[in-house]
């Protein structure tokens, strides 16, 4: 089947950005899911270490919430023949309930860790799908040229979120407790079902029965341009291998910080937050960045950073250090984030973006759960630095295949 070449742009007419106040709408309702996201970063750790004591129990449920990852190229066939507001407004009802009765199950010391596993690989589906059909849904919110700036102030809200809500959420889980955090966490899906409800996203409904074959020759098709596509190609071979140093980092994060740095939970959600203001930043001067740089320059350097920062971070366990090492890997995600989305956005025709989405992520997140179940083993056998050591390493040298020469055009 051949792959067209050219962007096709939505029938529906498109306000410019300035009076677009649905893409408002949906930015202020990424803003709260991002505040959900953040506390439950800090609340699920410690709700796991509670219970287990155990960092390798850590390992395995990021490791269950990263599996679903394998169903990517699924996802992008969903996204690209159904409703895709119906296919959000459901992720995030799911998501409501889950996370929700996993919280009221730990404020009434009811939960177990294998109550825990299983939430963990529910709300891990219901994030894949979510996450691709959103991506699918962008550009028929926006006019193409908007998508950069779009993008762009749709990270630098995500680093508004990690800049507030881990110190809230710190404070929050103090005084209360963690499952808490996993309500408000709740909370925060239950809103982005109302903000999606309200958007008028136009409706994707297939146009021919979806049979075994459609669904393997559609994955084919979104598989096929994202080889042919070298800015896309490189850029996931890049993230393939940095997602996995990123992810030992991630996966041990809180645990490092509870229990070999000795933080309590609010210096924690306060180190996390030091993080966010850095990344602020970065996220706002992405734009600017492009008028100056290709896309290959700003991602090899801001990927390179990432790397070294992750190796730095498990040098010391001074407060001032490490939220240091952390901003700084904040904000070399948030210029990078961005940049890798509107190239996919701008060299994807629309019929094929939910695919293209998926296929990228399946590329380049197949092996979060090994690195998460990785990460658990390395620091219950060793230690987290060690673990982070590692992390850092993979990521460094993959920031040198961001160079090829296809991202001088990009």
């Amino acid at each position: 089947m051949g792959v067209p070449n050219a962007q096709v742009d939505s029938k529906e007419v498109v306000p410019e950005f300035k009076k677009n106040f649905q893409v408002f709408r949906f930015i202020g309702g990424n803003l709260v899911s991002f505040f959900g996201d953040q506390i439950y970063l800090i609340a699920l750790p410690l709700i796991v270490l509670a219970i287990t004591g155990s960092p390798l129990s850590m390992g395995i449920v990021a490791a269950l919430e990263r599996l679903p990852i394998l169903i990517q190229p699924f996802t992008g066939v969903l996204a690209d023949n159904f409703n895709r507001k119906k296919l959000l407004m459901i992720c995030d009802l799911g998501r409501f309930l889950t996370v929700g009765l996993l919280g009221f199950l730990y404020l009434t010391d009811q939960l177990t860790i294998w109550e825990i596993y299983a939430g963990a690989l529910l709300v891990g589906v219901l994030t894949q799908v979510y996450n691709t059909s959103q991506f699918a849904s962008v550009p028929k919110l926006v006019q193409k040229r908007d998508l950069q700036l779009v993008n762009s102030i749709n990270t630098g809200i995500f680093q508004t979120a990690v800049f507030i809500a881990p110190g809230l959420g710190g404070v929050i889980i103090s005084i209360f407790n963690p499952g808490m955090g996993l309500i408000i966490n709740s909370l925060t899906f239950l809103i982005g079902f109302l903000v999606v409800w309200s958007l008028n996203i136009e409706s994707n409904v297939q146009k021919e029965k979806i049979t075994s074959s459609k669904v393997f020759t559609d994955i084919r098709e979104g598989f096929l341009f994202v080889i042919q596509k070298k800015p896309i190609l490189y850029t996931n071979l890049a993230m393939f291998f940095s997602i996995f140093g990123s992810t030992l980092f991630l996966t041990m994060l809180v645990i490092h910080l509870k229990s070999t740095a000795g933080l309590d939970s609010i210096l924690i959600g306060y180190l996390l937050s030091i993080g966010g203001i850095a990344a602020i930043g970065g996220a706002l001067i992405t734009n600017t960045l492009k008028k100056h740089f290709s896309y290959r320059t700003i991602l090899f350097f801001a990927s390179l950073v990432g790397g070294l920062s992750i190796i730095a971070f498990g040098m010391s366990n001074s407060f001032i250090w490490l939220a240091l090492m952390n901003a700084l890997g904040t904000i070399s995600a948030s210029i990078m984030n961005p940049c890798i989305l509107t190239i996919r956005q701008k060299l994807t025709p629309d019929h094929l973006l939910g695919r293209v989405q998926a296929t990228s992520r399946f590329m380049t997140w197949i092996l979060m759960p090994v690195a998460a179940l990785t990460a658990g083993i390395l620091a219950e056998q060793f230690s987290t630095t060690l673990t982070f050591f590692i992390g850092g390493i993979v990521a460094t040298i993959a920031s040198f295949i961001y160079l090829h020469p296809s991202l001088k055009k990009a």
